[in-house]
């Protein structure tokens, strides 16, 4: 199951735009390029000298395809996959073990509309925004959002907060379509790829996992076994076996 993948992909490229990274200019969220892909966030991407970096990392998570109804062809199918983007004010903390990151814990005002302001700014774009084509791909693979939550990180025991969401995409997507004719990709990743700036990370990506779809040979041809059978009575019955090669 491909289709996750391709809108995690879509994901990264709408939030950190392959010509905003190489300009280092003109990203879209105040998280500028500190978008990360199904990682750990690395210690030396934080700016100490700040009060809190602002960093996005986005996940694939579960995924499942169930049939439209008991008597569904193996092609009519719905596929459901869940995306999380977590949004977080990172800081770098140290233990025992060294430096690490971490997000700022504590009721601070000012910090949680600045992550409530980055959460929002991740919808529209994913959702609405109009700039660039590669939003209105997200919108194309997505055919419909079941649900999102926005789930924090806290600790409520001991009343212990931390700057941290998950907003939690549960969507519908278009299913794998595979062309045995042709290697590459099947669709709807084909189409992501074909989109996709050169250059950018997503494309790397996608172009490694293109290698390991390889095209097939038709299968040999078809042709029928008649034979006649005569019946009691002098009736004929004429009836035939379909056999490959």
């Amino acid at each position: 199951m491909l289709a996750p993948e391709a809108l995690r992909l879509v994901t990264i490229e709408v939030l950190r735009p392959t010509a905003a990274v190489e300009a280092d200019d003109g990203y879209p969220t105040v998280a500028r390029g500190h978008v990360y892909d199904s990682r750990e966030i690395p210690v030396q991407d934080i700016d100490r000298d700040r009060r809190y970096t602002p960093v996005i990392s986005v996940h694939s998570n579960e995924a499942r395809i169930t049939p439209r109804g008991e008597a569904s062809s193996l092609t009519d199918v719905q596929h459901q996959a869940v995306l999380d983007i977590v949004a977080e004010l990172a800081v770098v903390s140290s233990d025992e073990g060294g430096d690490f990151v971490d997000c700022i814990a504590g009721t601070d005002p000012e910090a949680k509309l600045v992550l409530g302001a980055l959460c929002s700014k991740i919808r529209f774009l994913l959702e609405r925004s109009q700039d660039g084509t590669m939003p209105a791909y997200w919108r194309r693979l997505v055919k419909r959002v079941v649900s999102l939550e926005a789930i924090p990180f806290a600790v409520p025991d001991i009343g212990l907060r931390f700057q941290r969401v998950t907003l939690r995409y549960t969507v519908e997507l278009m299913a794998d379509v595979y062309d045995l004719s042709e290697d590459g990709l099947p669709q709807p990743l084909r189409g992501v790829y074909e989109a996709l700036p050169a250059g950018s990370y997503a494309k790397r990506k996608l172009a490694e996992l293109a290698g390991y779809f390889k095209a097939e040979d038709p299968p040999g041809a078809i042709e029928a076994i008649v034979a006649t059978v005569v019946l009691p009575g002098g009736t004929e019955l004429t009836a035939g076996d379909i056999v490959g090669d």
